[in-house]
């Protein structure tokens, strides 16, 4: 269920005048955007995705946005590029264009760095298949299978958070929801509950945001 209050500095509304403008950034399939762009379509979420973002030319994900008719692009990041903010400060540059009240990290697998994140202070958002303070970084669903198997926990979840600095996966949480691991689960039964949970909980979250914060543009 997602948290009842929202991180300080999120300004509040009684109402919104505007539908919400969403930019999401994906580094593969596309699945939570997808879940996004459903319930952007039914109204069930009041926002529009303006664009979609890749730093991989061949993401599924693109394709989504295409077939939604919502612009896809894809800012390349040179592998061995020095450093990490001139590519940042080039994808914000291009983020800003679409004038976004949030941006949402949807499978996006880089670490975003100040040079992107204070050009939206506390308007990036980042979906985590674990819950608070477990797992940060990469192939969290497989850590936490290994770990029921070791004993060492017995559910895991999905939480979506804020994106304050360069910290993985640790910012003001805006909702979380724990997953059961089960005896027999396979690594890949996990990971479609998870994905399941995933996808309700972030356009839930999405919902309330939308729903009692003013527009951030």
């Amino acid at each position: 269920m997602t948290n009842s209050s929202l991180p300080v500095g999120l300004p509040d509304s009684h109402a919104r005048e505007t539908v919400a403008r969403l930019v999401v950034l994906i580094s593969g399939n596309g699945s939570n955007l997808q879940a996004i762009l459903d319930a952007c379509s039914t109204a069930s979420l009041q926002a529009q995705v303006v664009a979609v973002i890749s730093n991989k030319p061949d993401a599924f994900g693109l394709e989504r946005a295409r077939k939604s008719n919502v612009p896809a692009l894809v800012v390349p990041a040179q592998p061995k590029a020095p450093d990490r903010r001139v590519y940042d400060s080039q994808l914000a540059d291009t983020v800003a264009t679409f004038l976004p009240d949030w941006i949402v990290l949807a499978g996006w697998m880089r670490i975003l760095t100040s040079s992107f994140l204070d050009r939206f202070p506390n308007r990036v958002l980042n979906l985590h298949p674990a819950l608070p303070g477990t797992f940060p970084g990469t192939h969290a669903i497989e850590r936490a299978w290994d770990a029921y198997h070791r004993g060492e926990i017995h559910q895991t979840g999905v939480m979506v958070h804020i994106v304050p600095d360069e910290g993985v996966d640790c910012g003001p949480v805006l909702g979380q929801e724990t997953v059961p691991i089960h005896a027999g689960d396979s690594p890949e039964q996990l990971e479609t509950r998870i994905h399941a949970t995933e996808h309700r909980l972030l356009v839930a979250v999405l919902r309330e945001l939308v729903q009692t914060t003013s527009p951030q543009r």
